[in-house]
């Protein structure tokens, strides 16, 4: 109870409440323009949330990060365009609403799913607040390393077809922070004798170069356009109703979205997809999806709206962020000395309770804001595609420029940039690189932190259950990986025998 009422203190703050606000309203303007995304909005701004408060800092992120898949629904929705790359489903169903003249039946279910998955995977993280204080002093230098090695592995596993694009982006990730002096013996690593290299490659500078100027270099280079929408008008109160005539699905849609969340590297499309086919699955109705099911549009949003604050439970309980959102996140806990892991519940509880409660904060005040506004939001959709480029390209560059005031930042972050805009023409992915720099670092301190105590291979899980059980789900992770491609060549070879 003490925790509790310390983290109403700590929130009762003008500048946390402040914070809240931006976070939580820009992050939905964010999502509701096609082309932004939070990402970028994240990338621009932590430069700007370094000289904050940490509790300013992360509860402005952790507002664009919660506040932009809602804003996402509308154009997704409206115009057939997600704003954000997670709701590219509720366009399976969305759309179609709103070609038959509902399309404020399907922003009001949108919403009303949305707010349902957030505040159930929020009410699921406080429960498991205790367990994770319990558990967490259990986790040591290998098991964090094991834990680290789980989430490379899954963030490649996911992305099926790209596994080997994505396991070497890893790695070039993983590369990225081995630049610079190293913080054992502080030798010099993969520096070819250049001054400039010996402070390491800033991981700002790279969130910032892949995520918005590359954004921004692909808005400029593609042909302009202004979506356009028309005006909602009437209440869009009546979701709550119709949505609660549909609980289950979303129930099943928020449990699907906090398992994925807790699990490092598997996120929202992957809830997702299995919220929609168990839905479909289930449904009386399974014609209807892919054409207008309000069903298939709950499954979406409220899977997809559960993960944010549950990927918080391993990056607050282990120092293990599961994706390029929540791996940003890290980087202000860094920054300003509070370390995620076993030591901030046991003694800052009252500062992770404060982040749950910002977390409902953020939602219920989001919530209001689209009720309200979404008229207002609609008129985002419409800036211009390469205005927005210029926009992102000038706040980028003085978001790296601000850092260390230097223009080597400037320079090695259009290179990104550029490499970025490489990656996205063809099709590859990004955040593989961001979470092998940061799962990469994690994963080199530690094993090093283990090694002095280590003498056999054994000695890593030799009375250690945590680590031993850590070991055991990466091989059988591994071992279903690989069953999954002999099914896979067993079935293309008989397709091949059949012609």
């Amino acid at each position: 109870m003490e925790d509790f009422l310390s983290a109403f203190t700590l929130l009762a703050d003008w500048k946390v409440f402040f914070a809240l606000l931006v976070g939580s309203i820009g992050g939905a303007i964010i999502g509701a323009i096609p082309g932004v995304g939070p990402a970028i909005a994240i990338a621009i701004l932590l430069p700007a949330t370094f000289s904050f408060e940490p509790i300013v800092g992360l509860t402005m992120l952790l507002g664009i990060y919660g506040s932009s898949m809602y804003g996402g629904s509308i154009p997704a929705i409206l115009i057939n365009t997600p704003g954000t790359a997670v709701n590219a489903l509720t366009t399976y169903d969305g759309y179609p609403m709103t070609k038959r003249g509902e399309g404020r039946r399907a922003l009001s279910l949108a919403y009303s799913a949305s707010f349902f998955g957030a505040i159930l995977s929020i009410i699921c993280l406080i429960l498991m607040a205790p367990v994770l204080a319990k558990v967490a002093p259990y986790f040591g230098s290998r098991e964090i390393f094991f834990a680290a090695f789980l989430g490379i592995l899954l963030v490649v596993l996911a992305h099926r077809g790209q596994i080997f694009a994505a396991g070497m982006l890893a790695m070039f990730g993983i590369l990225l922070n081995s630049v610079g002096f190293e913080s054992v013996t502080y030798s010099e690593r993969f520096t070819f004798g250049q001054s400039w290299l010996r402070g390491g490659v800033n991981l700002i500078v790279v969130v910032l170069g892949l995520f918005a100027l590359s954004q921004a270099f692909l808005l400029l280079t593609e042909k302009n356009k202004s979506p356009d929408s028309e005006l909602i008008s009437g209440s869009l109160f009546d979701g709550m109703k119709e949505s609660w005539l549909y609980k289950r699905v979303a129930t099943v849609g928020a449990g699907f979205g906090v398992l994925m969340g807790v699990i490092p590297g598997v996120g929202e499309f992957t809830a997702q997809f299995f919220s929609y086919s168990h839905a479909r699955a289930n449904s009386k109705k399974p014609d209807e999806f892919g054409k207008g099911s309000p069903e298939g549009l709950i499954a979406s949003e409220s899977a997809n709206n559960a993960v944010p604050a549950a990927a918080m439970i391993p990056l607050l309980a282990l120092g293990i962020p599961g994706e390029a959102l929540t791996a940003m996140m890290l980087s202000v806990f860094y920054v300003h000395n509070v370390i995620p892991g076993p030591q901030l519940f046991q003694n800052k509880m009252d500062f992770v309770f404060a982040l749950y409660l910002a977390l409902i904060i953020i939602n219920v005040i989001v919530f209001v804001f689209l009720l309200f506004s979404t008229n207002l939001l609609i008129k985002a959709i419409q800036i211009p595609t390469r205005l927005l480029g210029v926009m992102i390209l000038i706040l980028s560059l003085v978001g790296v420029y601000s850092l260390r005031n230097s223009f080597v930042d400037c320079g090695m972050a259009a290179g990104f940039g550029v490499f970025g805009l490489i990656l996205k023409r063809l099709n590859l992915p990004i955040v593989p690189i961001i979470l092998g720099m940061v799962l990469g670092n994690i994963m080199d301190v530690k094993l090093r932190s283990a090694m002095a105590r280590v003498k056999t291979p054994y000695d890593f899980v030799d009375g250690r259950p945590i680590a031993m059980i850590l070991v055991g789900i990466i091989v059988l992770v591994i071992l279903l990986h690989l069953r999954t491609l002999w099914n896979e060549y067993k079935i293309e070879k008989s397709k091949h025998a059949a012609k």
